[in-house]
């Protein structure tokens, strides 16, 4: 194989879509895997789609992943400038060449013209094609007489740059992931390749790009797809070596019935972006939900691709070694959006209590409390294994930093006995002349003290956990009153039997 070269060329139009990500990530694995260089080129000849932000966000998101860019904007390289606006004057000359060689053609249709034949074939119940079928009738360099159209470009009238589509010709290429495809020109466009506002559209842009920066693989969405035939057809024209190309399947949503989409993460309740987005429409982001780059990227991985093994637990590392285009499906990938939870899940399990300590003090931090990180990490031990998200431990634990205000109605109904106040009264003197307050010794105090009296347990525990926590929630009872300290635990005691009545 020659060097694997590899881009991810965004369009700086709005929020970098999990589908873009996704592309970025497969490439950036075959890049590893093949001791490649990835590349990130920004793609902006789209000047009416622009949007301020969008250029940073997208190099955000790819470090958040832990996508390293080796050339690029930022980081610079032989091959730049890296954002095709600042290409601009290197395009000219291939739309040229390609007039040149008669494989491309000078067009002055007006939009107001295009839009009537557009309507008039929708009439007869037709499709408008620019192609060899009608281009000889219509107001271009092939139709007009040279002095014609020469006087349109030299009087400054608007035109754009088309490709000549050859009619009637079986054109053959292959996809890495699709294998071989035959397309009839016939069926083909002749499509713009340099606009009237002097940007070169995205069929001729990528293609000069990725044969001057020696792109060795196009590794890039489903939805280029029809564009490959004018793309091989267009490296026939220039003489130059094709790359090999592979085209990802779509991300489906999670019904499977068509494109996952934003709309479909704001009803759902999930993010359909890395990042926070905050544009004008503002958009969830993964990093903001609490979600760890790596659950994320591991997730992805799995969006389309699969290793062959059990193995669901991957570092980005252990991804590049075992990534290959053969085990890249064709059909779309479902996204699920609790699998994403799962892996987030699986990843928080992973971390040390310190490390989700650290994470959780600065949660702590905004509801008014501060602790010392040795507590926290015995808190963060008691509850990790049931939650998700770091932020959802304070849902698990706010019962350890506060007295209940209130006690669960439905709790107090179940569970609340004729007798619970006095046998809690009772518990209390037991629980107040033990000198150690540590899990094991409370424990064994107390099932001692139930015993010698026959109470029964459950209502014992379920009533006592009524009066410290106020509902039926929280882990091991004596792992709580441990935390909270035999002062606070009495202090709960008369408040709860105060107010539940004795």
């Amino acid at each position: 194989m020659t060097q694997v070269r590899v881009r991810f060329a965004p369009s700086p139009t709005g929020p970098l879509h999990i589908g873009g990500v996704r592309t970025a990530l497969y490439n950036y694995l075959f890049a590893k895997k093949n001791n490649g260089t990835f590349i990130l080129r920004i793609e902006d000849t789209d000047q009416v789609r622009f949007v301020e932000g969008a250029e940073e966000y997208i190099m955000e998101s790819l470090e958040w992943c832990g996508i390293k860019v080796e050339e690029g904007i930022r980081e610079g390289g032989k091959f730049g400038p890296y954002r095709q606006s600042d290409r601009k004057a290197i395009y000219r000359q291939y739309a040229d060449l390609l007039v040149e060689k008669g494989d491309a053609y000078f067009a002055f249709d007006t939009a107001e013209e295009l839009e009537k034949l557009r309507s008039s074939y929708e009439k007869q119940g037709f499709t408008f094609i620019y192609n060899a079928s009608n281009r000889e009738s219509l107001n271009n360099s092939i139709s007009l007489e040279t002095s014609v159209w020469k006087k349109k470009i030299e009087g400054g009238e608007p035109y754009v740059i088309r490709y000549k589509m050859p009619p009637g010709e079986e054109i053959s290429f292959s996809d890495l992931i699709r294998g071989n495809i035959v397309v009839n020109t016939s069926t083909l466009d002749d499509k713009v390749l340099f606009k009237s506002d002097g940007m070169p559209t995205y069929h001729l842009a990528n293609i000069v790009d990725d044969h001057l920066m020696e792109i060795s693989h196009v590794i890039r969405g489903e939805e280029w797809l029809p564009s490959l035939p004018l793309h091989v057809m267009i490296y026939r024209s220039l003489g130059w070596d094709q790359p090999l190309f592979a085209h990802l399947p779509l991300l489906l949503k999670p019904d499977g019935k068509g494109k996952l989409s934003k709309r479909d993460g704001d009803k759902m309740g999930f993010p359909v972006f890395p990042l926070y987005w905050p544009y004008g429409e503002t958009a969830k982001g993964y990093r903001e939900e609490g979600y760890y780059p790596e659950a994320f990227v591991n997730m992805l991985a799995f969006l389309g691709w699969n290793p062959g093994t059990e193995q669901e637990i991957f570092s980005i590392d252990e991804l590049s070694e075992s990534f290959s285009m053969d085990r890249v499906g064709k059909s779309g990938s479902r996204f699920d959006p609790e699998k994403a939870k799962w892996f987030n899940h699986q990843y928080l399990q992973t971390k040390t209590d310190r490390e989700i300590a650290m994470e959780f003090r600065e949660i702590l931090r905004t509801h008014g409390f501060n602790y010392d990180i040795i507590n926290l990490e015995k808190l963060v031990g008691l509850v990790k294994e049931r939650v998700t998200f770091v932020k959802e431990i304070w849902d698990q634990t706010d019962f350890f930093f506060k007295a209940p205000a209130t006690y669960d109605p439905e709790v107090v109904k179940k569970r609340w006995k004729e007798d619970s106040g006095l046998i809690i009264s009772e518990l209390r003197s037991v629980l107040e002349k033990a000198d150690d307050f540590s899990p094991s010794t409370t424990e064994s105090i107390v099932k001692a003290w139930i015993e010698s009296k026959g109470y029964n347990t459950g209502a014992v525990m379920n009533a006592f956990r009524l009066v410290i926590v106020g509902a039926s929630r929280g882990p091991h009872m004596f792992d709580i009153i441990n935390w909270i300290g035999k002062t606070e635990t009495l202090s709960r005691i008369d408040k709860g039997l105060s107010i539940i009545g004795k």
